[in-house]
């Protein structure tokens, strides 16, 4: 049984989504064994999966959680930078091929879900400068931090396990108490895991806007 907050990271990406539908294409492949699928990490509560098609390529059909045939294809889409979006396949599977049908490559970063049922941990709030929450349901919340160059984010205490995924990148300094600033250089694409019980400011020490994605486990 598994959940999956998908984050995609690149603009200009046309992925053209289309449901299995023809039978003598073949089964689908779990989707950690589909074409252009890399596992990254992996840990008691999450898998991460970075998806990178390049131009004109497809992913192949491939199953979320379980086998499900038959739907129509989707039209062609244009993913925005930056969207994040939260699916509950254990509850609706889905098989689909992908095919990248623009001229860059379509990037995504894929974490799934690993506990069967929430409920373990209870995710803390983040009120203040640079902290937008856009996600809040069974299984996450999410917030999106925004710092412009010299701006810093307001304090927070991480409650719960989480990631951090990287939109854009640039240069932070971080800080909790009793320790000296950690200056982090943040690239497009990245992640870290984050465990619960930290507080800490961050401050945008560079020459470019940075924006991240970050979310807490429930």
């Amino acid at each position: 049984m598994r959940h999956l907050l998908e984050a995609s990271l690149l603009v200009c990406a046309l992925a053209l989504a289309l449901p299995a539908a023809a039978q003598d294409e073949g089964p689908g492949v779990p989707v950690d064994q589909a074409a252009y699928h890399v596992p990254v990490f992996r840990n008691d509560y999450v898998a991460l999966l970075r998806v990178n098609i390049p131009s004109q390529r497809s992913a192949g059909y491939h199953i979320h959680s379980a086998q499900v045939l038959g739907q129509v294809p989707t039209p062609p889409r244009r993913n925005p930078r930056g969207s994040v979006t939260y699916t509950a396949y254990s509850k609706k599977a889905m098989t689909h091929r992908v095919n990248n049908v623009g001229p860059t490559a379509f990037h995504n970063i894929v974490v799934t879900l690993l506990d069967a049922q929430p409920g373990r941990f209870s995710p803390g709030l983040r009120e203040g400068v640079g902290y937008t929450q856009f996600i809040d349901n069974e299984r996450v919340r999410a917030w999106r931090l925004v710092l412009e160059p010299g701006q810093a984010a307001a304090a927070i205490t991480q409650k719960a396990p989480g990631l951090r995924v990287i939109i854009d990148g640039g240069e932070i300094a971080e800080s909790v108490p009793g320790a000296p600033d950690r200056g982090m250089a943040l690239r497009l694409g990245d992640f870290y895991w984050q465990e619960p019980g930290g507080t800490r400011t961050v401050r945008n020490i560079g020459t470019t806007r940075v924006e991240l994605v970050e979310f807490e486990l429930k």
